[in-house]
């Protein structure tokens, strides 16, 4: 009698750091996503008086791109943990909603005006670590680190 036994690659502890992280960033980001979409009266007269007007000029649908970038990045984290190739899937998904949020912030809310170039600092930080956690998950994958 043969049996075969398969033995899936072993992870490295950077697999499980980096999971751990992306899961602890997008957390955070849920958490910021929750505040934005459930703003208090108190909490909105604490801002300033520029960024209450972006606050007041951002559309509904911005905040629906926020949670797809948020929810999608927990769910590619998610899936990171538990070994899933639909990681990959999860964190492209959060990468698109990512774009369009902060696309969208500049071009539908005074943002550019408030902010001018130099807001483009922190926006461009998300995208890169978007960007960096979606071609991890891939490498994943290709490494058979995920099935």
């Amino acid at each position: 009698m043969n049996t075969t036994t398969t033995v899936a690659p072993k992870r490295s502890l950077g697999f499980w750091i980096t999971g751990v992280l992306a899961l602890l960033w997008n957390l955070i980001g849920v958490a910021f996503w929750y505040m934005q979409t459930n703003m208090t009266a108190e909490r909105l007269a604490l801002m300033s008086e520029t960024d209450r007007q972006i606050y007041d000029a951002t559309p509904g649908w911005l905040n629906i791109a926020f949670a797809v970038a948020v929810f999608g990045g927990v769910l590619g984290a998610l899936g990171l943990l538990l070994r899933k190739r639909w990681a990959g899937t999860m964190f492209l998904l959060s990468l698109i909603g990512l774009l369009v949020q902060m696309m969208g912030a500049y071009v539908v809310t005074p943002a550019w005006a408030v902010y001018g170039p130099a807001g483009l600092v922190m926006p461009a930080v998300f995208v890169l670590i978007a960007l960096f956690l979606l071609w991890y998950a891939n490498k994943a994958q290709a490494r058979g680190w995920l099935s």
